[in-house]
């Protein structure tokens, strides 16, 4: 009887989860006189006209402060466009700079993935009952979204359209300052979570680049799949229930105040200091191109047509590559298509060196599982391996998504020291065929280089294996080279626990390689 039930439920969610909704359409506003942006037109007064201001942001202070600087800089506009949200300290913290803002008249749109309003429609309606914030979430589902089972139904019912999902990764200020990079929104992207943290890094873009990051939002915040969140609410909340949550943050931050003190002081320091105008002084300004795929990605039958794709404009970037290309994924799949991608590369007498997790460090084994059967190919063809370590102390966990208290997440490459691409994409079938993404390409040595001397501090010993092949017993087997303590250490049994391998092992099983 059961069963017949959950089937029933199935087959209802099954046809609700397509309706069609309007939304008024809105566009990135010009925002020449507000403080930042003549403060950034000044800065562009002495660069050509094509380039536009970077800044790195690798340190998780840093990308925290300057998104937080940012809200409270803007005086028109923050467009706000995230894959994950999770409450905590950080996330508070830039909600109620987000309410100052519109309170001061800031127009705030934010857009969500669908994924990131598990289980807090109410609380994400509560902060669009401020009539200067309107939020939207993007490929929902209409029915089911009571429970995470109603959910995990309503998904698995269009699973054709609900497996793929707005992975974006974008904040923008006065159209003229933007975020872009591998960090959602929440403690473990900040190095604020107390059990484990993500490596991960951002690029702070100004000027012309912004622009052209607003268009791609706008194209976004526009389309058909982005549903206004008071859509899902019989009774959506009024500003009664604002002020409760106001209150709520208030209370929050006291509380934090005391039992995380060390935390709450390092990530809130920047509401104390008054910087960020010079701090943007220091941007080099190189050209730059912003990328990102279409959200009509989303709704294509089967595979997406290529014009509808990221990876088709930054592809023929890389296969111009002459002497040097290093990845930069934690997630890396390469499929048989992207080894035969390197493998040309590596004939034309291109050195290439990724970058990507150990299974001891993986926050996703099965990922795993869909890179390892490729790392014998790539290390013959001559290509270097380096898998982040676990870090000392740290125990594997038992669970599906294996989390750790260190994993990386950054998605970079750089080419021949000259160029770098910094954005939300993973080198995987995920993000190249399922997920919508976005990045900015820029053409800067000085850039390339910081990125460059990061990773080879990633791919230091210390830091991270790197995989080799060892002849032993008439064969090429794989070993993992680290060094502890200044001594080398060899291991010859993939490190890892038992529970992350059978992960790994049932994504090779299953065949879900394409799905990573």
């Amino acid at each position: 009887m059961v069963i017949r039930l959950l089937f029933l439920a199935f087959l209802l969610l099954a046809g609700c989860v397509s309706q069609p909704y309007e939304a008024t359409p809105s566009h990135s506003l010009p925002a020449g006189h507000s403080t930042l942006g003549q403060h950034i037109a000044r800065l562009a007064e002495s660069h050509p006209q094509d380039h536009s201001g970077f800044r790195l942001l690798a340190s998780s202070t840093d990308a925290f402060n300057a998104r937080g600087e940012m809200i409270r800089a803007a005086e028109v506009s923050l467009d706000i466009q995230y894959y994950i949200v999770d409450d905590g300290l950080t996330t508070r913290g830039l909600v109620a700079d987000l309410l100052d803002a519109a309170d001061r008249g800031v127009r705030v749109r934010i857009l969500l993935d669908d994924t990131a309003s598990d289980g807090v429609d109410r609380a994400l309606a509560t902060l669009a009952a401020h009539p200067n914030i309107e939020i939207r979430v993007f490929n929902p589902i209409y029915r089911g979204r009571g429970t995470l089972v109603t959910r995990l139904f309503g998904r698995a019912a269009n699973f054709s359209r609900q497996h793929r999902r707005m992975h974006n990764k974008l904040m923008l200020a006065d159209s003229n300052l933007a975020i872009v990079g591998g960090r959602n929104l929440g403690d473990v992207y900040f190095d604020a979570d107390q059990v484990w943290n993500f490596m991960d890094m951002d690029l702070l873009g100004a000027g012309p680049i912004a622009a052209r990051l607003g268009g791609s939002f706008d194209e976004y915040w526009n389309h058909r799949l982005s549903v206004p969140i008071q859509r899902f609410l019989r009774h959506p909340p009024l500003g009664e229930d604002l002020r409760e949550a106001r209150d709520g943050i208030v209370r929050y931050f006291a509380r934090a105040r005391v039992s995380d003190r060390d935390h709450y002081e390092r990530l809130m320091a920047y509401r104390y200091e008054d910087g960020f105008l010079e701090w943007l002084e220091e941007m080099t300004w190189a050209p730059g191109e912003a990328y990102w795929d279409s959200p009509d990605k989303i709704l294509a039958q089967g595979l997406p047509p290529p014009e509808l794709l990221l990876v088709t404009e930054l592809l023929p970037v890389l296969e111009q590559t002459r002497d040097e290309l290093v990845l930069i994924s934690g997630y890396f799949v390469p499929t048989a298509d992207g080894v035969q991608l390197i493998r040309t590369q590596v004939e034309r007498g291109i050195q290439v060196a990724i970058m990507t997790n150990a299974l001891e460090a993986t926050d996703v084994p099965l990922v795993h599982g869909g890179y390892a059967p490729y790392r014998h190919e790539l290390l013959e063809m001559g290509v270097r391996l380096f898998e982040l370590r676990r870090q000392p102390g740290q125990e594997p966990s038992f669970s599906y998504s294996g989390d750790s208290e260190s994993s990386l997440h950054s998605k970079a490459a750089i080419i021949d020291g000259e160029r770098v691409f910094i954005g939300s994409l993973n080198f995987d079938p995920r993000s190249v065929w399922w997920n919508t993404e976005v990045g900015i390409l820029v053409d800067s040595p000085e850039l390339a280089r910081e990125v460059h001397r990061l990773s080879l501090e990633g791919m230091a010993p210390a830091v991270s294996y790197e995989v080799r092949l060892r002849e032993q017993d008439g064969a090429q087997r794989l070993v993992w080279v680290a060094e502890d303590d200044g001594e080398v250490v060899l291991l010859e049994r993939e490190p890892g626990g038992l529970w992350r391998h059978v992960n790994a092992w049932m994504a090779r099983i299953l065949g879900l390689e394409n799905l990573l």
